[in-house]
């Protein structure tokens, strides 16, 4: 498969990151929703796409990002991928994410990394076939920070992974959006999470100060409010720091592909992982453009296949062809 390059009419970062949110095409996909209750009294909701009667199929998880929900563009281009491979695929809500808002006065955050171990294992427990495992934005940080923490436990859970602008540096990216352009986004995320979490107060009063939330414009300054002291952190730079994947790199034993473009606007180049800090187990492929979760390609006015075509094949993708089987044309093992 061809390394990814940007189209000559989407220029920058930026651009590539917006337009693959906005007005990219993005395919339709049919879930079949479940709700799961968690022990400690609080429930997610994931988001089912079902393989064809008849077959045990290979099962893909996806782990969405901040905010983000089984109706991202992303989540529809790769589960519409999963769908025409044959295969079954699962969007996992983060508490809140659904579109329901959770029970209990904690949330997600970016290293909630025992919710996604309690997630993938019941998957595993509940899947006879291979589980292949994504994560995008703060779902991709989420499931690096917990294939490092596992070692070589990992392996008996999921086959491969694979992190998508995944913001392993934590202060790095957040300082980047506290400034300049990037406060587009992060507008975007504040107007979301300062509702939640006003709405919370309303089941829990004093559980933080609402003027505080109300005039939080960065997300370092909602974290410290919130987020930070809501999951058993002392401050932002606490969360930040304890919460970054990127410390836990070479621990990964799971073959796990990498991919992070060289002008995300949310993590700065400097910030991504060297060849030294990782394991021999993760494949690095940072392309020069594709935005955050950009990535679009093909002629005017463009489609998102590129991504969810590479993360399929790093998982072995073979597709039917006239009754027949044939591989993408890449041994997993060789790349």
């Amino acid at each position: 498969m061809t390394a990814y390059k940007a189209p000559w009419w989407l220029p920058g970062g930026h651009l590539q990151t917006i337009y693959a949110v906005q007005f990219a095409r993005r395919p339709r996909v049919a879930y079949r929703r479940e709700r799961w209750e968690i022990p400690d009294g609080d429930f997610v909701d994931v988001d089912w796409l079902d393989a064809p009667a008849g077959a045990e199929r290979p099962l893909v998880v996806l782990f969405h990002g901040l905010e983000g929900c089984s109706g991202s563009q992303y989540a529809h281009a790769l589960m519409a991928a999963v769908e025409r491979a044959g295969w079954r695929g699962v969007v996992v809500h983060f508490r809140g994410c659904s579109g329901s808002a959770n029970r209990l006065p904690r949330a997600y955050h970016s290293g909630d990394s025992a919710e996604l171990d309690w997630m993938l294992r019941r998957l595993r427990g509940e899947c006879a076939t291979p589980v292949y495992a994504v994560g995008v934005s703060l779902g991709g940080n989420v499931l690096l920070k917990w294939l490092g923490e596992n070692g070589g436990t990992a392996a008996q859970i999921v086959a491969r992974a694979a992190a998508v602008s995944a913001p392993v540096d934590l202060t790095a990216a957040g300082d980047a959006l506290g400034h300049g352009f990037n406060l587009v986004y992060t507008r975007a995320f504040l107007s979301t999470l300062k509702e939640k979490s006003l709405q919370k107060l309303h089941h829990h009063p004093g559980l933080y100060d609402a003027a505080l939330v109300r005039n939080a414009n960065t997300l370092r300054a909602f974290d410290n409010v919130v987020t930070a002291p809501l999951h058993g952190f002392v401050d932002t730079d606490d969360y930040w720091t304890r919460a970054s994947a990127k410390p836990l790199l070479k621990h990964i034993t799971v073959p796990t592909l990498m991919i992070n473009a060289r002008n995300d606007p949310f993590l700065p180049p400097h910030a991504l992982p060297q060849a030294h800090e990782v394991s021999d187990a993760l494949t690095l492929e940072f392309p020069e453009e594709g935005g955050h979760v950009g990535f679009v390609s093909a002629p005017f006015p463009g489609n998102l296949a590129w991504l969810p075509e590479r993360i399929l094949a790093f998982f072995g993708h073979t597709i039917a062809d006239n009754g027949k089987r044939r591989h993408s044309g890449l041994d997993p093992e060789s790349i």
